[in-house]
């Protein structure tokens, strides 16, 4: 019986997590769990799953919680998140939370020898070089849950000790894919939220759209896959069929191929390297699909790529204003205070304006992020 904690129960990784705990519940056990704000969902969740221990945000909802459901050993603040991070009996930790603030708990899971199920992108953005040493330090597994990062990984087995020659790494171009530069100018918060392919939360959405996600996954991959930025290609797939691939030094591509379902890279993260039933999955329908296409990620369309690309090829704390200034642009977006072309403007100016570090520490990425953050704020006057 494998013990999980998740962080961010309440987000859409964090839920899908809990299906596939649900239909495995033979081999899998949900220890802990962490929540935001949505506590209406956490309370529905625990419904589903028998777990003992939570984590939310505010003291308030703690005390709710606690109150309502005796039971249960609730917990609160980056304290709680460090807790259930780092249980004794947890064996993974499947990190959902989304952005910057899943760094820490990350870290401290891998200080107490838990294997890490990661879907926070950010942690390896901004903190690479220091997360790989401590994963090779305490000797700990550190698996894919993005979709084109597990498949990456998927790819690379039964290759041990073959060169890599390039990351395929594809993309479905966001909710608006299919728009030029020029009609992006005024487009909605609605209209950038209508992801044609995946359910996702509304950061992630907003950052597919304007491929920032993308861009952020070109960086994690370097650190995953110990490759040059220059063995990485983006290719925008409009499907979501190919998730990515690997070509090898032979010329040969393995790529992992699947209908656009989050479960399956949970899944293999949590049951790796076995595979197990997908209980609900919709296998793959190749004659009913027909064709499959493929295009190039234009760095003069997708400014945001361009940007990732030069922040990880430069490192250091770069790619951490990157992921700050953008996570400040995408809320003021969401929140209808900038047009969606100022995010990649914004990040931009951050960027130029920033003093590099070679060699950040922890407390440096936490001063650079603090400052990206009120760099974007004070360009718009707030």
């Amino acid at each position: 019986m494998k013990k999980i904690s998740v962080l961010g129960v309440t987000g859409s990784i964090g839920q899908q997590t809990v299906d596939v705990i649900c239909h495995h519940r033979d081999e899998f056990e949900l220890v802990a769990m962490s929540a935001g704000k949505n506590i209406e969902l956490l309370e529905k969740t625990l419904t589903a799953v028998d777990t003992k221990i939570v984590c939310v945000i505010e003291k308030e909802d703690a005390l709710y919680l606690q109150n309502k459901y005796p039971e249960l050993t609730v917990v609160y603040g980056e304290e709680g998140l460090d807790y259930i991070a780092t249980l004794p009996e947890v064996d993974v930790v499947l990190n959902a939370i989304v952005g910057f603030a899943g760094l820490l708990p990350t870290i401290h899971a891998i200080e107490h020898k838990k294997d890490i199920a990661l879907a926070n992108k950010e942690t390896l953005v901004v903190a690479g070089h220091i997360i790989t040493k401590l994963i090779k330090q305490y000797q700990v597994s550190l698996l894919p849950v993005d979709s084109e990062h597990s498949a990456i990984f998927q790819s690379l087995q039964g290759n041990k000790g073959n060169k890599i020659k390039r990351i395929l790494l594809t993309a479905s171009g966001g909710s608006f894919r299919d728009r030029t530069r020029e009609e992006l100018v005024g487009v909605s918060v609605k209209e950038a939220l209508n992801h044609p392919n995946w359910s996702m939360g509304a950061k992630i959405t907003i950052d597919s759209a304007t491929m920032f996600n993308k861009g952020l996954e070109v960086i994690e991959a370097k650190w995953l896959f110990d490759v040059d930025y220059d063995q990485i290609q983006v290719i925008i797939h409009p499907e979501s069929i190919v998730h990515s691939a690997v070509e090898y030094e032979d010329t040969s591509v393995m790529a992992q191929m699947g209908t656009p379902d989050m479960r399956l890279p949970i899944q293999y993260a949590l049951t790796y390297p076995k595979r197990e039933v997908l209980v609900n999955g919709e296998s793959l329908d190749l004659i009913s699909l027909g064709s499959l296409t493929f295009k190039k990620a234009d760095f003069t369309r997708y400014k945001a790529l361009q940007l990732a690309y030069h922040a990880g090829k430069i490192g250091g704390s770069l790619p951490c204003v990157l992921n700050g200034a953008n996570e400040m642009a995408n809320a003021l977006f969401r929140d209808g205070k900038i047009e969606f072309l100022q995010i990649e403007d914004l990040v931009e100016k951050a960027m130029e304006n920033h003093d590099v570090i070679a060699d950040p520490t922890i407390e440096q990425l936490f001063e650079v992020d603090r400052w990206a953050r009120n760099y974007v704020l004070q360009q718009i006057g707030e």
